[in-house]
């Protein structure tokens, strides 16, 4: 794997997608900033992180040649590698927040963006943001808000996390490339949060309702069932959790 070390800059994804437009990026180039001026969660939100002690980075996924249908497939395998790598550190109460947040003991402690290129629609490369809260101590103003250290005391090495994290990835894109789809979502579903628990939702009419996450369609649409045996399907603008 190729690992570009930056000070600052602006976003990593803005500045990956920006080399690879100027040069023909290897598979799983890496882009690590220990700071970002401007970096950008799901849905336009910021993510805001202290310099030099989380990991902020992207990574460049290229040759994917997926189908538009199986988009959601790219959330599962980014969720599964960060799982993966940070249930070996026997965090407690690890799971993935539909779609793709990462929380632990019910905090937030990574968060991910993912942009894709189009070509002969297929989705034929992504960019794969990742934010992980990691020495950070100080979330004033964050009460949802964790990260490694504070969970379990222990100051981790960067560097050794962030190539976990690469070597995962690079392990379920495996699965990816041998269309080994329904494993992938199976495995998703297995660690996602709030699954079959009566939970609190807000539609996005304003609503606040109870229902149970039942699961998560092919195409990444949350299934929840509410009073009478109705079972929903909502896109992510449509339907946010509270907990």
């Amino acid at each position: 794997m190729r690992i570009i070390k930056l000070n600052a800059t602006q976003s990593t994804n803005n500045y990956l997608r920006a080399l690879t437009l100027d040069q023909n990026c290897d598979d799983f180039t890496v882009v690590s900033s220990k700071s970002q001026t401007k970096g950008k969660g799901q849905m336009g939100n910021s993510w805001v992180s202290e310099s030099g002690k989380n990991l902020t980075f992207s990574v460049f996924k290229r040759d994917l040649n997926l189908d538009l249908e199986h988009q959601f497939l790219l959330h599962t395998v980014v969720a599964l590698a960060l799982h993966k790598v940070l249930n070996s550190y026997n965090l407690k109460h690890l799971f993935v927040k539909w779609p793709n947040d990462i929380l632990a003991e019910q905090k937030k402690i990574c968060g991910v963006l993912l942009e894709t290129s189009i070509k002969l629609d297929k989705i034929d490369s992504a960019i794969l943001g990742i934010g992980l809260n990691v020495n950070q101590l100080n979330f004033d103003g964050l009460p949802k808000a964790s990260s490694l250290k504070t969970l379990t005391g222990i100051h981790y090495n960067l560097d050794e996390v962030l190539e976990s994290i690469v070597l995962a990835l690079q392990y379920f894109f495996k699965f990816l490339d041998e269309k080994k789809y329904d494993e992938l979502l199976v495995a998703y579903e297995d660690v996602l949060f709030r699954k079959e628990k009566p939970s609190t939702f807000k539609i996005a009419e304003g609503n606040i309702c109870v229902g149970i996450i039942k699961g998560v369609t092919k195409k990444g649409l949350l299934e929840v069932l509410f009073e009478d045996d109705i079972l929903k399907t909502f896109s992510l603008k449509e339907i946010s959790l509270l907990y």
